[in-house]
This record gives structure tokens, C-alpha cells and sequence, in this order.
């Protein structure tokens, strides 16, 4: 007898109601899945009695937490729509972000209320909900007996809003529907042995694809921790037994970061999730903790998914049977593969790199919620664009080169950041590098990159300049012109780097810069007066308006 094939995330959460299994961990108390079914039918309950006429969005600010997950899986069940909320946006962005999503109910706690402070909600007094306060406990209660709803979604009704990272603008709010959640928990095969480590934020696309969509799936535990901490993180897996986490942005080079120990690998972890960490730091993870650290590639959009290659250094993963995914330019045309040379080492990067592109997967595509400008940049000409640079070996296996706006002009010449960017992370005096384009005062552009030191290091300039002279693969255009000393990089809420505000204040800074003298490899301190004469420059040269930007 054939398994019925799952189509809903409510028929996901409604696989575990009878499961006696650990369901959830979290700082000393656990729930079997039955049990945190029961409570996500009680707050299943509550949404229908609060719901109103219009689409019922439920905004959620809250860390991570037992109540997050239950908040999840009722309106997965009801039929509610979660708009997850970035804890780290502040004032008129965050105000901006519900009153675009048109939420009816917010959902927060004692810890997280001082956010909304100064905001007007435009909502009823009794429409913002305290979730650890004696009024919400009690309306919660109300609907302890209520069981799992009658009505049961459709695989095309919306389950989630989730905002991008807003990396290259303003964070679009991506709809995730019911169907999206069930499809992305198929392509995880864990066991109901498994135990998923779970400190990336629940609002973000990566804990949810990579960890709760799967364990409702599956029954694996979820130990939860409510915000991502280096320091905890091994204690966390040798308490909780986890076999999984994922991760995203900089989490890896916090954790290799921290002091080594003899007993790094006394832990039961098998495998780690870690898209967008640097090549020497998955390499030193893998050394230090013995286990395997893949990347892959996917999106908020979740529309261009690339399998894994773990087997291959720095590669985002190849695509999936009979999907046709490219690189290409800006005018459509399908980019060289990738040439290297015995060493690893990319030759072609100017011709080799482009955008990624999905010729055949547009449908899958679920839409941002009211941005049509912003879903036109994604589909075009019947092909999704995913707004990510990359570069395609022969045998089909892809590698990141950046995002579409880390494009860099020099001399006539255009190359993406992400290549510099790796290998200006091979420097050990570094422990980050985010590299971008400035403006310069005559024409195009100049290579800027801002470099957040090892603890204990100061930016020395000799040993900075030696270090780029020896790398063979660093194309002729691509040394820094400026080089900024930050205390640590700037991050999104999902703590991937953040070069928005690098790019906007430019030379702009308290930060220690320094700049290469003309044709040479020196690199000299950058003073106020220097700065003032690049300014003139600017002006002299009628390019004053690009430092308006």
C-alpha cells in the first residue's frame, strides 16, 4: 500500500499528533510532538476566535522558542498566515514591515514588546498579544480541548511571509504557501533519531527548510536555543545528542573562532548545514570538530535549489535532474564554464560569471507580497532570475561569485566581488572580508574592502601588500584600492554580511583606512585630507552626485 503524498505544511504537523516522541527541547524541558500538537491546536483555536474579514496575516516577534514553534504549527493547521518579523530591524523599517504585510494580530513577549515602542500599529489595543503574559496563558487555555481543526488548507493557501535579508535593498516580504513548506520538507530525509540543533532564527528561510519543515516530516527532535551563541554552541550538542544544525552567514567563523579545547570532537554531530561560509573556515571546522560541513544553495524564494557537493571546495552544488539551470550575462546569453588551473585557481572569472538563472523552474516561483516591480525583476523572458552572481565548471558543479549588485567596473574591466572576497579570506591575519565597489572620481568604479581582524592583530601594510603579491589568482584589477579596518563586519538579522552600509558611507568613516599609492603596492594611511581631495576630485570631475547615493 502506497504512502499518500503530503501536499500541505497542515498535514505535515497533523503526522505528529499521535507521536510519543521527543518533539522539542529546550533549556531543560522537552515535549513529545503529541504534545506540542495539542498546543498548536489550542492556539489554532485562538486565531479562528480572533480572526477578522481580510486576508489573517499573524505578525510574530518573538526568539526563538517552544511558543514560536506552536504559534507555526497552529496556523499551519488553522489556515493563519505567520509574517515572521526581523528582531533587528528598528523604528519606521519595522513599522514598515507590518503595515505592508497587513497583519491583524501581533504576537510578542516582555522581551521583545520595547521594539514596538513608538510604532503606530493601527490595530485594537487587544490585538497585540503578550504570549508569557497571564492574558494570553488563559486565552490559550480556553482552547486546550478544541482538537485539530475541521477545515484543512489548501496546498495554495498562504502559510508564510518571509522577508528577505535586505542585503541589496529593501527586505521583500516572500510568500510561502502550504504546499512550498510540505515540498521542502520532502527533500530532507532524516529519521525521527535525528536531533536538529536549531539556533538560526525561525523567521528566516534556513531554520525553517532545513530543520522544522523536515521534522515535522520526519519526527526528529528540534532542540531549540534561542539565539545563536558561539560559545554555547558545543555545549548545546553534546547536551541535546543533535546530529544536524544548520547554519547560515558567519555562524562557522564565530564558532572556529572560539578557544580550541582537547575535547572539540566529544560530540554526537554528523553533519552541518553552513551556506556562505568561507572556504578556510568550513575547512577548519571540518579539522577541528571532524564533521563535514556542505553548502549548497537555495533562496527565500526557494525557487533555484542546488544539491550539495561537499566532496568539492567552495562549490554552492550542482543542479537538480531535469532542471535547466545557467549562468548567464545581463543580456541572456549562457556565460564560458569555468576554466582552473592545476591548483584550483579560476583563470576565466571576467567571462565565466553571471547571474543564475532558472529556464524551466519560473513556475515554482511563489511571488513577493505586493512588490509586482519586484517579481518583474525576478521573471523575465520566462526565466527566473535569482539576483546571485556564479561561475560553472565542465562538469556542471556551481560556485558563488556574489550578489547581482556586487559588480565591479575597473579599467574597463568587470568582475564580481565574491572571488576577491575569497581570496583576500586566505590572509590569517583576517578573520573577515567583505570586498565592494566605490565609486571613482574619474570613471567606473574601485575595489574597497573592509577587513575585520583576528583577534590580538593590527592591520599591518607591508604584510597585507606581500600577501597580495603572492596570490597567483588575484586578477590585476582586483587588489584593493582602500582598505577599511572594522571592529567586526556589519550583518543581516540572519547574520550574513552586510555591505549596504559599507557601500553608503564609503570613505565616511571613524574606521582606520588606508589606500594604495597610485600604480604601487604600498598602502599608506588615508587621512581627512585625503579624503577631502578625493571629494574635490569628484567635483572637478562632475561625478559629485555618485557620493549622494
Amino acid at each position: 500500500m502506497s504512502t499518500p503524498t503530503i501536499t500541505t505544511a497542515s498535514e505535515l504537523v497533523r503526522l505528529r499528533a499521535a507521536d510519543d516522541g521527543r518533539g522539542i527541547l529546550f533549556e531543560g524541558r522537552e515535549w513529545t510532538w503529541a504534545e506540542a500538537v495539542r498546543e498548536a491546536s489550542a492556539r489554532a483555536g485562538l486565531f479562528a476566535e480572533l480572526r477578522e474579514p481580510g486576508p489573517f496575516h499573524v505578525a510574530v516577534l518573538l526568539e526563538n522558542s517552544p511558543e514560536y514553534l506552536f504559534i507555526l504549527m497552529g496556523a499551519a493547521l488553522g489556515g493563519a498566515t505567520i509574517v515572521g518579523l526581523n528582531p533587528s530591524r528598528r523604528g519606521d523599517e519595522l513599522a514598515g514591515d507590518l503595515h505592508h504585510t497587513d497583519c491583524q494580530l501581533v504576537i510578542t513577549d516582555s522581551t521583545q514588546a520595547h521594539h514596538l515602542e513608538g510604532i503606530d500599529l493601527d490595530l485594537g489595543d487587544d490585538r497585540l498579544l503578550i504570549a508569557d503574559s497571564s492574558e494570553y496563558l488563559a486565552a490559550v487555555s480556553g482552547h486546550a480541548d478544541d482538537g485539530l481543526p475541521d477545515t484543512m488548507p489548501d496546498p495554495t493557501d498562504l502559510f508564510m511571509l518571509i522577508f528577505t535579508s535586505g542585503s541589496t535593498g529593501r527586505p521583500k516580504a516572500v510568500r510561502l504557501t502550504q504546499g512550498r513548506a510540505a515540498r521542502s520538507a520532502a527533500r530532507v530525509p532524516f529519521s525521527s533519531d535525528d536531533v536538529l540543533y536549531s539556533a538560526m532564527p525561525l523567521f528566516h528561510g534556513n531554520a525553517l527548510n532545513a530543520a522544522v519543515f523536515p521534522a515535522w516530516a520526519c519526527g526528529s527532535t528540534i532542540a531549540l536555543r534561542r539565539k545563536f551563541s558561539a560559545s554555547g554552541f558545543l555545549p548545546d550538542i553534546r547536551e541535546s545528542g543533535a546530529t544536524f544544525f544548520n547554519s547560515v552567514g558567519r555562524a562557522i567563523a564565530h564558532i572556529v573562532a572560539t578557544e580550541p579545547t582537547g575535547s572539540d570532537r566529544d560530540h554526537s554531530l554528523k553533519y552541518v548545514l553552513g551556506p556562505e561560509t568561507s572556504e578556510p573556515d568550513k575547512i577548519e571546522f571540518t579539522r577541528r570538530f571532524g564533521v563535514p560541513l556542505f553548502e549548497g544553495y537555495g533562496s527565500s524564494e526557494n525557487t533555484i535549489i542546488l544539491l550539495p557537493r561537499p566532496d568539492i571546495a567552495g562549490a554552492l552544488g550542482e543542479a537538480q535532474q531535469g532542471e535547466d539551470i545557467a549562468v548567464v550575462s545581463p543580456e541572456g546569453v549562457e556565460c564560458p564554464r569555468a576554466d582552473f588551473d592545476t591548483e584550483g585557481r579560476l583563470l576565466n572569472a571576467a567571462e565565466a560569471t553571471g547571474e543564475i538563472v532558472g529556464r524551466n523552474v519560473a513556475g515554482r516561483f511563489e511571488g513577493y507580497y505586493k512588490n509586482d516591480d519586484a517579481e518583474s525583476e525576478r521573471i523575465r523572458n520566462g526565466w527566473y532570475w535569482s539576483g546571485d552572481l556564479a561561475y560553472r565548471d565542465l562538469a556542471g558543479v556551481f560556485y558563488f561569485a556574489g550578489r547581482s549588485g556586487d559588480w565591479l567596473r575597473v579599467d574597463q574591466e568587470n568582475f564580481a566581488a565574491a572571488p576577491v572576497d575569497r581570496i583576500l579570506n586566505r590572509w590569517e591575519a583576517a578573520s573577515g572580508v567583505a570586498v565592494y565597489a566605490v565609486p571613482d572620481s574619474r570613471t567606473a568604479d574601485q575595489v574597497m574592502a573592509a577587513i575585520e581582524m583576528e583577534h590580538g592583530r593590527t592591520f599591518d601594510p607591508d604584510d597585507f601588500a606581500a600577501f597580495l603579491a603572492a596570490q597567483p589568482d588575484l586578477g590585476t584589477k582586483w587588489a584593493p584600492r582602500y582598505v577599511r579596518i572594522v571592529d567586526s563586519l556589519p550583518v543581516t538579522g540572519t547574520d550574513k554580511i552586510d555591505k549596504t552600509p559599507l557601500r553608503s558611507t564609503r570613505w565616511d568613516t571613524l574606521d582606520p583606512l588606508w589606500h594604495r599609492v597610485g600604480r604601487s603596492d604600498e598602502f599608506v594611511p588615508m587621512t581627512s585630507d585625503d579624503v577631502a581631495r578625493l571629494y574635490e576630485e569628484f567635483e572637478a570631475n562632475g561625478r559629485s552626485n555618485l557620493l549622494q547615493s
